[in-house]
């Protein structure tokens, strides 16, 4: 069978790169690449989501873990983030044909309802394909990502979106991650239990009898299953607000008193940096100490 002959441009491109030598004129031949030698950290990676995660998901799923399990889970595991090709510049050639000249590649990121922006992340290769075909899978550290998803200015990191099981890292968690540090809930902080405590004592406001923090309705987050294709909701990975604040006020009080008591507890946080960096949003629930029954 005569052999087939290579198109004139690519026979020219060839010609043009050396042929059988590279530009010093070295040949090719007998080169290899060192088979043993590690190029980057995930030069075996099968695309599979990472086990640790997808257990401490499952963890999350039954009621036995914690949405702090999944981020401790996220900060040794591997994601792949979306890379997508955005067009720098266009020229028209002779021919009256527009084409591109140059190109960028850019990071994918989103705005929630809310307007924060957010930077999507994927446990596996599959689940980034699925949400967008076009976008180059690029695979890197939860922490690494986390560490984009600041230098762009993003308040949330959301793994998976549009599948089943999404999990929002809120901005505190996705710093701790940039940093490589532990993250510990702000509804579970003893330093933001503190914070809410001075602030009832320092400020020796009359009006307020107690203050307390637990795990706000924002934590949660619906997902579907085959058993259950309507969702269930789960503790931990939603948008917030995560911090819950409940107030218990002075009886009588009316409205202008409710306004005041929570003006100078609200400015007493906002000026403390311990509150400042562990939270990121708070849902305020008032307390009467005698409900009529």
């Amino acid at each position: 069978m005569p052999k087939k002959a290579l198109p004139g441009h690519i026979a020219a491109a060839l010609a043009g790169a050396g042929g059988p030598t590279d530009s010093a004129g070295q040949p090719w031949t007998g080169r290899h690449l060192p088979g043993d030698e590690k190029y980057h950290n995930f030069d075996t990676d099968d695309g599979a989501m990472d086990a640790g995660y997808a257990a401490a998901l499952a963890g999350l799923a039954s009621g036995a873990g914690t949405e702090a399990q999944v981020v401790a889970a996220l900060a040794t595991a591997r994601v792949f983030i979306p890379i997508v090709a955005q067009l720098a510049q266009q020229t028209v050639g002779e021919n009256g044909l527009v084409s591109d000249k140059e190109s960028d590649m850019a990071l994918v990121t989103l705005q929630g309802p809310d307007g924060r922006r957010a930077l999507p992340a994927f446990s596996h290769a599959e689940a980034l394909t699925r949400w967008h075909p076009e976008a180059r899978p690029v695979a890197v550290y939860a922490a690494r990502a986390a560490l984009s998803a600041v230098a762009e200015e993003a308040q949330l990191m959301v793994v998976d979106p549009g599948s089943r099981r999404p999990f929002v890292v809120r901005r505190p968690a996705m710093w701790a991650l940039a940093q490589q540090q532990d993250w510990v809930p702000s509804y579970a902080d003893p330093a933001v239990e503190k914070v809410l405590c001075e602030s009832v004592a320092s400020l020796g406001h009359p009006a307020v009898l107690d203050i307390s923090a637990s795990a706000g309705q924002g934590i949660q987050s619906q997902w579907d299953t085959i058993e259950e294709p309507q969702g269930r909701l789960v503790m931990g990975g939603g948008t917030g607000p995560e911090l819950c604040v409940t107030i218990t006020l002075l009886p009588g009080l009316d409205q202008s008193g409710v306004n005041g008591a929570l003006a100078s507890l609200q400015e007493y946080w906002a000026g403390a940096d311990a509150f400042a960096q562990a939270v990121d949003s708070v849902q305020i629930r008032l307390r009467n100490p005698n409900p009529k029954t």
